[in-house]
């Protein structure tokens, strides 16, 4: 995991952690954020079932935004509403 430069947040570059652990770590951090901190996220596919696991679990207090959209690479941003 690796700081962003300009915002301060973790980067969890997970496309070479196998997919049950990533459902296993990524809920986790999300869970250790204080209100208005994020993390980003970067995968190698669409990750749109773990944002759905994040609004049926998580609703409004999580703030989902696609930095990047493939086609090889995904940037996720999960926001902790403040």
């Amino acid at each position: 995991m690796t700081e962003a430069a300009t915002t301060g947040e973790r980067i969890l570059d997970v496309r070479q952690i196998p997919h049950q652990q990533r459902h296993e770590i990524i809920p986790r951090l999300f869970d250790n954020l204080q209100p208005g901190q994020g993390m980003q996220i970067v995968v190698d596919h669409d990750p749109r079932p773990l944002k759905y696991f994040f609004e049926a679990v998580h609703g409004d207090d999580c703030q989902w935004t696609y930095l990047e959209e493939g086609p090889e690479l995904w940037r996720v941003q999960l926001r902790r509403a403040a």
